[in-house]
């Protein structure tokens, strides 16, 4: 029966599904990048130049399967908490992307009627990254525990110093051996989060942060972690900002949310002037006026979004930005730890799309001893998967 006239498209939904698995199996294979051992088995067809083998189908499976099975439990979680309370709402939408490295931007249910209490908003918010967040910790567990030995490597083309590295010590480097330079620029690393860090710590020859993304599990794992964390930003109309939103109300809302994204500014105003100064010095342009002009101009023009023009605010909020991101400068570690210009990036698709504020709710009620419980979990987990530099090349 369609939902208060709704009806779904089941072709739809499968269609996407299915392609999206497709694009994730393929994009998972080419992340783990074991060339050497596809070539070798027997190849089943050709995708334009790449061999399609049946090791690489189980790699990209391993991978695909595993994040579309986080992807599908986080949105299902959603789509039976709505329709639990009576909400009308969609089954997922799958976002298949070919060209991003995993294959999707993830999924999405639809909304389709406004959700008229506090209490129901809450339970809808919730149930996506808890339900998600299970499995993401399954898959990362399974992955930890299935590492294989250092032979491995051996699939991979280009590491023959990392391969000879391993057979005379026996255990991963700390830094990428062979590579250094401008080399290091090619190395892409993951970003760890405390999380990850802390199931690592149990088990042996875990490979580094720079290596990781070979290990289709492992890596689906950790984005699991990463799409939950992003889910659970405490703005907007995030799930993260409907549980903020439900347990402190619309005033604390506002102010955390507002605070949240300019920590983020000075995350990404850290890594900006880092990154930017560099391709200044090549135009022989004098680096620290232009570097600095440019940052406070982007501060300027997101402040003034997320403070409605007041002018006061945004004028404090762009002075105390610019001076916390030249001390941050001055600190190897904050840069190292701090510094990512992607969230400038994801800064304007919450200021345009997501919003930084929260819409109010119609029928405004507390939470329930155990729906308060529930939130504190859920922003425990925002901070067990929450990473700073979640992606980077260095």
């Amino acid at each position: 029966m369609p939902q208060d006239g709704f009806r779904d498209r089941y072709w739809l939904h499968a269609l996407l599904f299915v392609l999206t698995l497709a694009s994730t199996v393929f994009s998972g294979a080419e992340m783990a990048g074991r060339f050497l051992i596809y070539e070798a088995a027997p190849v089943l067809f050709h995708l334009g130049p790449i061999p399609v083998s049946t090791a690489f189908l189980l790699d990209g499976l391993r991978f695909g399967g595993s994040l579309l099975l986080f992807l599908t439990v986080h949105e299902f979680g959603h789509y039976v908490a709505a329709r639990v309370h009576g909400v009308a709402v969609s089954l997922p939408y799958y976002i298949p992307f070919p060209f991003n490295g995993i294959g999707t931007f993830g999924a999405v249910i639809r909304i389709r009627e406004q959700v008229p209490s506090m209490r129901k908003l809450f339970d809808i918010g919730a149930a996506g990254p808890i339900a998600g967040f299970v499995v993401a910790f399954g898959v990362l567990l399974v992955g930890f525990l299935t590492l294989p030995d250092f032979s491995y490597v051996d699939g991979f083309p280009g590491h023959e110093p990392l391969k000879e590295w391993l057979e005379q010590y026996g255990a991963w480097p700390e830094s990428q051996p062979g590579v250094g330079g401008d080399e290091q620029l090619l190395t892409l690393t993951i970003g760890t989060t405390p999380l990850y860090w802390l199931m690592s710590q149990f088990f042996a020859d875990v490979p580094p942060m720079w290596e990781m993304y070979h290990y289709p599990i492992l890596f689906a794992g950790w984005l699991g972690l990463f799409f939950t964390a992003l889910n659970l930003l405490p703005v907007g109309q995030l799930d993260g900002g409907h549980i903020l939103y439900a347990l402190v109300g619309p005033v604390w809302h506002r102010r955390i949310a507002r605070a949240f994204v300019l920590l983020l500014l000075w995350s990404g105003g850290i890594g900006f002037i880092r990154e930017i100064e560099p391709v200044i010095g090549s135009f022989s342009l004098p680096i620290g006026q232009v570097s600095w002009i440019a940052l406070s101009l982007i501060l300027f023009l997101y402040c003034q979004r997320i403070f409605r023009r007041n002018w006061k605010q945004v004028t404090y909020a762009v002075f105390g930005l610019t001076i916390a991101t030249a001390l941050g400068l001055n600190s190897t570690w904050i840069v190292d730890v701090f510094g990512y210009s992607g969230w400038l990036i994801w800064c304007l698709l919450i200021i345009l799309l997501i919003r930084v504020e929260h819409p109010p709710v119609v029928y405004m009620e507390p939470l329930t001893r155990g729906r308060k419980i529930l939130a504190v979990c859920s922003m425990l987990i925002f901070a067990l998967c929450f990473s700073f530099k979640p992606l980077y090349i260095g």
